[in-house]
């Protein structure tokens, strides 16, 4: 009998899995995944391969981790208190952070207060505002223009408690989809973040991944963390140019919601790699996961030889 790995503090009960040996890397994940993102992709497997320890966390309202009762610090500030608990309780004083996405949000918030314990930080498909604008990646008709500019009016006008009534109705219709009704929705409409990964040929075995992370959510946790994480538009400029690490920036070329974002990193932090892969997504590591370790396992040996991030 397996026993699953936990760390608990207050009402956290965070799952962990670590494996391999060697200097240490904290990994996060995106909204709607978990773990998982970086294992099944192989990413995992590969860097213990090369001589990493490899400690993969489901962040907050995500996975397997559990938060038993309120406050359920959704906000990136708490959660990056998350990695020096976790570091801490594993006796490891310095570490790589591997993020993607919204654990990218989160991480780049360590970095610019806690850098001095970084080995390195990785930052994939992410940007620095939790908030960020969402470009269309398709041309919407004008109904459904009219329908998102109906929804956003809505939002706009609502009071405080009007919006707790929508967050509910929402995660009330969400909970009634089936698995298989949410991917048959996704396959029809991927949007900004999907929609490269629904054109390429293996698709179906690369959303098999994705369905895996929605099986293994509390989908009224993820839904509570949906709506109430995302509410910071301020990239932190200053913050940014106090990151003291090597910090990789990497994305794909038709990461759509993230390009602006990322450029601003890229500007802003003092030691940085920028890599955009050609003709990829939001979901790198999922999308093309032989250009994405490839990257990683470079820049990582660049930051052993030279301590930078670039040669």
């Amino acid at each position: 009998m397996s026993i699953i790995p936990y760390f608990e503090k207050d009402n956290l009960r965070l799952y962990y899995k670590d494996v391999g040996k060697g200097e240490p890397i904290i990994t996060n994940h995106g909204l709607m995944e978990d773990a998982n993102y970086w294992s099944e992709t192989g990413v995992t497997a590969k860097l213990v391969e090369n001589g990493y320890r490899v400690i993969s966390i489901d962040m907050r309202g995500h996975g397997r981790t559990v938060i038993k009762e309120e406050p359920y610090g959704y906000d990136a500030d708490t959660m990056a208190s998350d990695f020096d608990a976790l570091a801490d309780f594993l006796g490891i004083n310095k570490f790589h952070l591997l993020s993607h996405a919204t654990g990218g949000m989160v991480a780049v918030r360590y970095g610019m207060t806690r850098s001095e314990r970084l080995l390195s930080l990785m930052l994939t498909d992410t940007g620095s505002n939790t908030l960020v604008e969402t470009p269309d990646y398709r041309e919407f008709t004008e109904e459904e223009k009219a329908e998102r500019d109906m929804r956003a009016e809505q939002w706009e006008k609502a009071t405080d408690e009007q919006r707790a009534q929508l967050r509910e109705l929402w995660i009330a219709n969400d909970l009634k989809m089936t698995i298989e009704d949410r991917m048959a929705e996704i396959r029809r409409e991927p949007g900004p973040y999907l929609f490269k990964m629904a054109e390429r040929p293996e698709s179906d075995k690369l959303f098999k991944i994705y369905e895996g992370f929605l099986r293994r959510h509390d989908r009224r946790a993820v839904l509570t963390f949906l709506t109430n994480f995302y509410t910071d538009p301020d990239p932190r400029i200053e913050g940014l140019r106090q990151i003291n690490c090597p910090t990789l920036v990497l994305l794909g070329e038709f990461d759509i919601v993230f390009l602006k974002p990322s450029e601003i990193m890229v500007k802003e932090i003092p030691d940085v790699r920028h890599v955009l892969l050609e003709g990829l997504g939001h979901m790198t590591a999922i999308e093309d996961p032989d250009r994405t370790i490839k990257e990683i396992l470079d820049f990582l040996e660049t930051v052993k030889q030279t301590g930078k991030a670039n040669k």
